[in-house]
């Protein structure tokens, strides 16, 4: 029955459905204009990339959400918590899936070519932030040691740039975790897994680098532009070494 509806229709009613049960949940997790923007971003990528799509970013969602809030009463204390309390803005929303969403809506018009890419694209994005997400919230709740990744000198827990064993291990499995997934679903090929993993480890470790750089010397460098950098360069280094490589 579902296969004859439009995806559009399917894609106002789901979304609908779902952020209206998410909003009157006593556990929030998104602001509330964060869910007004979470519903058009739903509504965009069940649109485009249906069912398969909708679930890489559920899952994503759901996930990142839960790390976030790992140690949240310690890291409240040593000041290096995710504001709100880790409530996701529209400044999060479109941070960390713009790039994804850009991604699908590419597939409107592309050949089947590129619309594989840009599928391979959208995964390796999601990929990059969620390894992002556990990297830093794993290293700021659990690492033991914290170095710049600059200089690899000892710095605290949370430091712009710090990267730690712990949250490096946490990143990389989340990465390969999500790329699983989006192979599961059909949204990128046994090759995939391997663009995007890959990706994700160069994006999440570049991130790392402009957080220690550049992040402190300009003040339009938001923790929000970065991740709008980070899954850009996830995305892009996937399609390269698809294109390069074998798909």
């Amino acid at each position: 029955m579902f296969s004859s509806l439009n995806p559009w229709v399917i894609a106002l009613a789901l979304n609908t459905l779902l952020i209206a049960i998410a909003f009157l949940s006593p556990k929030k997790l998104l602001t509330p204009i964060g869910y007004l923007h979470a519903w058009v971003l739903g509504v965009l990528l069940w649109g485009t990339l249906q069912a398969p799509g909708y679930l890489v970013v559920l899952f994503y969602f759901l996930v990142g959400s839960g790390v976030t809030r790992l140690g949240m009463a310690e890291k409240e204390a040593a000041g290096i918590a995710e504001k709100r309390s880790g409530l996701r803005g529209p400044e999060n929303v479109w941070g960390s899936a713009g790039i994804a969403t850009l991604c699908a809506l590419g597939t409107l018009w592309a050949t089947p070519l590129w619309s594989s890419l840009l599928q391979l694209g959208y995964v390796a994005s999601f990929s990059t932030k969620l390894s992002d997400t556990c990297a830093s919230e794993v290293g700021k709740a659990y690492g033991k040691r914290t170095f710049l990744i600059t200089t690899f000198q000892p710095v605290p827990r949370g430091t712009e740039g710090a990267v730690s064993l712990e949250g490096t291990l946490a990143g990389l499995f989340a990465s390969v975790i999500i790329a699983l997934i989006g192979w599961g679903v059909g949204l990128i090929s046994p090759w995939g897994l391997l663009w995007c993993t890959l990706a994700a480890f160069i994006a999440t470790n570049l991130e790392s680098v402009i957080g220690a750089t550049l992040q402190t010397q300009f003040d339009w460098l938001s923790n929000e532009w970065v991740n709008v950098i980070n899954t850009l360069i996830g995305a892009v280094v996937a399609i390269l070494a698809a294109s390069l490589g074998f798909q």
